[in-house]
């Protein structure tokens, strides 16, 4: 029996190899085989450590969520701590939602939230991402001083993912997502001062 380090480490080399796969190839290209080779590791090592592929979309939609949160906590903390302004704050918003290339690894949660909504098992795992993300935007908007921080969050993560999308299938610039955010946070801002929302 593997020891735990020994066991975390293939464990997260098989998750790694998932998201790499399902970016890649989707969903449908996931095979017990498949992932064995990608992770170099032995195909008993997969089924020991997932019994089932749902059990592996599952832990690897969350291991992705996981990550994200962890960026954008450290987001919101900075925000806290510095007193970062809106401007400044949409603009590191915008590094961590679309920093980097555009490659398999930032499909692959999108490919695992449409499966959810072909496979229900996946719902909850969808849900709990999707619970994370705007808790995290509720601080950040709050920690920025946005009214109603509660009640546009989701919209905010609307937004931020609309855009991740639109940039993995057109190659649209970051500064997009920058400028959409900004206008949701003065919009807000005029909005709870009575003010018409600014252009």
């Amino acid at each position: 029996m593997p020891n735990a380090a020994s066991a975390a480490s293939t464990r997260q080399r098989i998750i790694t190899a998932v998201l790499q796969i399902i970016g890649e190839d989707g969903v449908a290209a996931v095979t017990n085989r498949r992932i064995a080779r990608q992770a170099g590791v032995s195909l008993g090592s997969v089924t020991y450590h997932f019994e089932t592929q749902h059990d592996l979309l599952r832990e690897s939609l969350l291991h992705f969520v996981r990550e994200e949160a962890r960026h954008f906590t450290e987001l919101a903390d900075q925000c806290q701590t510095e007193g970062i302004g809106v401007e400044d704050a949409a603009s590191l918003a915008g590094q961590v939602a679309c920093g980097g290339a555009l490659d398999s690894a930032h499909l692959a949660p999108f490919e695992l939230y449409i499966h959810a909504g072909r496979d229900e098992r996946l719902r909850e795992a969808a849900a709990e991402a999707f619970r994370a993300y705007d808790r995290l935007a509720a601080r950040i908007l709050g920690a920025l001083g946005v009214p109603d921080a509660e009640r546009l969050a989701a919209t905010t993560v609307a937004v931020v993912m609309g855009l991740q999308l639109r940039r993995l299938a057109t190659g649209s610039p970051a500064e997009d997502l920058v400028d959409a955010l900004l206008l949701l946070a003065r919009g807000a801002a005029a909005r709870s001062a009575g003010q018409d929302v600014p252009a």
